[in-house]
């Protein structure tokens, strides 16, 4: 037993030094070009993510949690500075992290909440939207609202600028940052299609699928440099309130959500060949090309707005 422990305590030891060893070699790593976009004047972009949870939002356990996963992450752990010895480039610092700052629990109105709870939590996030991040920590916040909406008891609310990463690397994190119910010392697994090895026929035939299906590909990114260059000549932005500002100042944001099915979003899927994330972005891009037709289509004919949604789908089966 005694042997065990030493060898789980030499484990341990070394994943810390892995981890300081990587936050030490990140600490003067300069800024993507990405990261710089995201930080130029009145182009601050932000990642909000509501997270609901099924009990009440307990503070003492999101920290222990958050020091022992999200913080080890040196994007999470680091603030931009401009380095002065080349010109005005941003380049990433290591620094300490007190969770009292990035952690914030407001203190709640009970008749506001009460009234209307989902109300409340949209107002929140929409005046979360307006509020810039402190360039002096790094640039993430956690927002706790044990405010119980017809989803879940409680909500957290995180909002992370987005030059320390996208939708993407951020969910890969959240996985990496979670364990199985079963088995808690387990990273989660992503189920995978597993398909069977080909033949030596199904070899040769596949090789004239794949000069059909670069040429289908050829095909369809021309479609799309027509239909991108005819958009910027003959076609312009209505004015709605999606289109960027051109004044100084920032609008309020409202971020609104709905529960769909996942049968219902399988069975299109299905049908029409696609994609999980071509439904998803279909069924948005329709709904929000009816509603701001509804509102401003005097400005629109919907046949204009509508036209491209089967291209995109057909053109998202080839990327």
């Amino acid at each position: 037993m005694a042997g065990e422990i030493r060898t789980a305590e030499v484990v341990v030891a070394a994943d810390i030094k892995a981890i300081d060893k990587e936050k030490s070699s990140f600490t003067g790593y300069a800024l993507s070009p990405a990261a710089r976009l995201f930080h130029s004047p009145k182009f601050n972009c932000y990642i909000v993510a509501i997270m609901g949870c099924k009990t009440k939002i307990n503070p003492a356990v999101v920290k222990l949690g958050l020091e022992r996963t999200l913080i080890k992450h040196p994007r999470f752990s680091s603030k931009p500075v401009v380095d002065g010895c080349k010109g005005r480039k941003m380049k990433w610092e290591q620094t300490e992290v007190n969770l009292d700052d990035h952690i914030i629990i407001p203190n709640l109105d009970d008749g506001d909440v009460v009234e209307s709870p989902d109300k409340f939590v949209e107002d929140y996030v929409s005046h979360l939207t307006t509020l810039p991040l402190d360039l002096n920590k790094p640039l993430w916040e956690l927002h706790l609202l044990n405010v119980k909406t017809s989803d879940a008891e409680a909500v957290g609310v995180f909002k992370i600028h987005h030059s320390i990463g996208d939708g993407a690397s951020l969910v890969s994190l959240l996985l990496a940052c979670t364990r199985k119910s079963s088995d808690t010392e387990e990273l989660p697994t992503v189920p995978m299609n597993n398909k069977p090895s080909p033949g030596a026929a199904a070899l040769s035939g596949g090789v004239f699928l794949l000069i059909w299906t670069l040429l289908k590909l050829i095909w369809n990114t021309l479609v799309d440099l027509f239909l991108f260059a005819a958009t910027m000549l003959f076609l312009k932005d209505t004015k709605t309130p999606i289109k960027a500002l051109t004044v100084e100042g920032q609008q309020l944001r409202r971020f609104v959500h709905r529960t769909v099915s996942l049968d219902d979003i399988k069975l299109v899927k299905n049908a029409l060949n696609m994609t999980i994330n071509d439904v998803v972005v279909g069924v948005t891009q329709a709904g929000l090309s009816k509603y701001l037709y509804r509102r401003y289509g005097e400005l629109c004919p919907i046949d204009k707005v509508s036209v491209f949604l089967p291209m995109i789908a057909e053109a998202n089966r080839f990327p």
